[in-house]
Formats: structure tokens, sequence, C-alpha cells
């Protein structure tokens, strides 16, 4: 039987030809992509079993040298890897970097050593990006002094962020709002979160604030800024709507005129905006119900704690049981209202200053309960001129 051709190939063996070929070249893709795979892996277990073992030259791990060289300095590791595990499974960490870049701007190596305990992240910055900020803090603050200060007892308000950008638009920001150096300094050692905020949010509070000023008809909206922020650094960091509540609270509660309400939240109200209303309202109304049982008017309430906001800063319990203390050893409800500072004395101090003038032949009940709230080195030299006359 002839078997015809077409374009030069034998049609009956066509199929059979290109199965022949597909199933050579299926086996030796199979073997050479084996073959690949089989590189590959081991590559990557050979590079893992070694990598793991020679991250240096010492053929230390890199973690374990970390930790060696932290020791060393004086860190604290345990309390570290507590506070901020995840740092020590990061690349591209120099411990060594800070030492240095702190130690040239004045930091003991006890410092460094204490900064890294609390705050391991620390050691996460580059130099470039430390003196970057440095500079940035440098022109609130006077001296790298004064920085090692506040890192030493807020290491979070340095090493936090890594925004530097950030922190340089809100610096600028805050002084064209009216901020004096002065201003900014205390924000920078009392609320450094501030400048950790967005740009936009210190914007909306800003003029939050100042909606605030003008609609009680103040007409320097930067003088007002001035004032709350100096008198309550915390200002910047809170909600509008808890500050918008308290606010109303105050206004309603002591039947405030727009002018006396200004006077209030401008100076010693400024701190009382920061608290949780409903927190606020609560303690109000227990020391309301306390002093309208002892026999004070709600006239002499309203007086009392308006002249002494602080007082609704104590919860119920601490605020009735400093009470009893101070009315069983028959001090006069008249007496404290008269004196409200002696509440900022801890029970303890209280019983215990009572208990040493009593001795002394001071009598409490006729004569004036200030001292009960006075400082330590005061109050010991007024008990000693006591025992000796």
């Amino acid at each position: 039987m002839s078997i015809p051709k077409v374009g030069g190939y034998w049609t009956s063996l066509g199929p059979r030809y290109f199965l022949c070929m597909r199933s050579n070249f299926l086996f030796s893709s199979r073997w050479w992509m084996i073959q690949f795979s089989s590189q590959i892996l081991f590559k990557s277990v050979s590079l893992r079993l070694f990598g793991v073992k020679c991250d240096n030259e010492d053929g230390e791990p890199l973690k374990d040298k970390l930790l060696s060289n932290l020791s060393t300095m004086g860190v604290d590791v345990d309390m570290a890897k507590k506070r901020q595990p995840g740092v020590f499974n990061r690349m591209g960490i120099s411990e060594q970097d800070l030492k240095m870049f702190l130690l040239s701007k004045g930091a003991s190596k006890e410092v460094i050593a204490s900064i890294i305990s609390r705050y391991p992240r620390a050691i996460t910055r580059t130099t470039e990006h430390l003196s970057k900020r440095w500079d940035l803090w440098r022109t609130i603050m006077t001296s790298d002094l004064e920085i090692v200060n506040i890192l030493e007892r807020s290491p979070e308000s340095f090493f936090r962020s890594n925004n530097n950008l950030n922190l340089e638009n809100n610096i600028k920001f805050l002084y064209s709002v009216g901020l004096t150096r002065k201003c900014l300094c205390r924000l920078l050692t009392s609320a450094p979160r501030t400048f950790s905020n967005s740009l936009d949010l210190n914007k909306q509070m800003v003029e939050f604030l100042q909606e605030i000023c003008l609609s009680l008809g103040h007409s320097d909206p930067k003088d007002f800024i001035r004032k709350i922020i100096f008198k309550n650094p915390f200002i910047l960091i809170q909600s509008t709507k808890r500050i918008k509540a308290n606010i109303k609270f105050l206004q309603s509660t002591f039947n405030l005129n727009n002018e006396e309400l200004l006077v209030l939240i401008c100076g010693r109200g400024a701190e009382f905006l920061e608290l949780s209303s409903d927190y606020a309202k609560r303690n109000y109304i227990n020391i309301k119900e306390r002093l309208l049982s002892l026999g004070c008017t709600e006239e002499e309430v309203q007086k009392f704690v308006l002249s002494y906001l602080d007082v609704i800063f104590l919860g119920e319990k601490k605020f009735n049981a400093k009470i009893d203390c101070l009315i069983e050893e028959k001090i006069s409800i008249s007496q404290i209202i008269e004196n409200p500072r002696v509440l900022d004395s801890s029970i303890s101090t209280l019983k215990s200053r009572i208990k040493e003038l009593v001795n002394a032949g001071y009598n409490l009940s006729t004569s004036n309960i200030t001292l009960l709230s006075w400082s330590q080195k005061r109050y010991k030299a007024k008990l000693k001129k006591l025992n000796i006359g």
C-alpha cells in the first residue's frame, strides 16, 4: 500500500511522530524542572542552615551578638525584651551608633542604658534620622542637655515617631499660631505626643479652640490659645468632643457668663477640660451630696468647687475618706471649705500630721489647718518650733 506524502512528510506517521515528540519534551521538561527545583531547595536549605550560624565574622548569630552588646552596655535586656520583643528580630540595628550619637550629645552611659532598657526601639533609628530629629528639637530647646534630660525621663517622646517631616511641619504650624518658644518647650517637655499628631489633627484642634475663643467674646484667638496651652499642655491631644462637653458642664453647672467662663478656662479650669465629662459629673454630684449632708448650702458648694476645681479630680472614695479623716479630728467643714488645699495631701499624710500636731499641743479645731498641706520641709520646721515651744 502506498503512503501519500503531504508537504514532504508521511501523513500516516504524523500522529505517532508528534506523540513521541511530546513525550520526549515533557519528560525532558520534568527532568529539568526537578533538577532546577532540587538545586534551589538545597541551596535554600544550605543558606538557611549556614546563614543563621554565620551571621557575622565571629560565627555568632546576630541576635545573640546584639543581646551580648546590649548587656555589656548595661542595658536591662530582660526588661527591653518584655517591652518591645519585636525589635530584636529586626535587621539593620546599630546599638553602637545610637550609643556614640548620645554620648556626643552629653548623655552618660548609664542614661543610654536606661533609655534602651525602657524603649528598645531607639536602637532601630539611623544616625541620619537621629541628627535631623535632634536639630528639630534644638529649634525649641536651648541646649543638648535639656533634650538629654527629657530623653532620660521619657525616651518614647523622642524615639516613638520616625516621621521627621511631620515633626518639622508641626513646629512651624505651632509657631505660626502664636505659640512662643517657651510654650513649645512646655509642650515638648510635658506632652511630646502633640508633635507626633498629624499636622491636620493639630490644625483641627487649634481651629476648634479659636472658635471657642470667638464664641466667648475674646477678640484675640492667639492670646487665648497661648494661655490655654500654657496652662494645659495636654489640650492638643484631647478630643474636641470631650472639651466641648466639659465647657458645657462648667457653664451650665455654675451659671457662668461668657466672661467668667473665659477667665476660668484660661486659668485654673484649663486642666479640667481634659477630664472625662462623665467622671467629672459623677464626682461633682458626690461632692455636692457629701457637703450638703454636712450642712453646707448649694451656694457654698459651688463656691468651694469653683475656687478649687482640682477637687473634681478626686474620685468618690478618696474625697469621702479625706473628709471623714478631717471631720473625725474635730476639724469643721467650714475650715475645710476655707482651706481646700488640705485635700491635696494623702490620707496617710493627713493622719500622721494630725497626730504629730495634737501631740505637740496644736489645737486643729481652733487653729489654722493650712499646715496640713504644706511642703514637708516647711511643715517639719513648724513642727520643730511647736515642740520647742
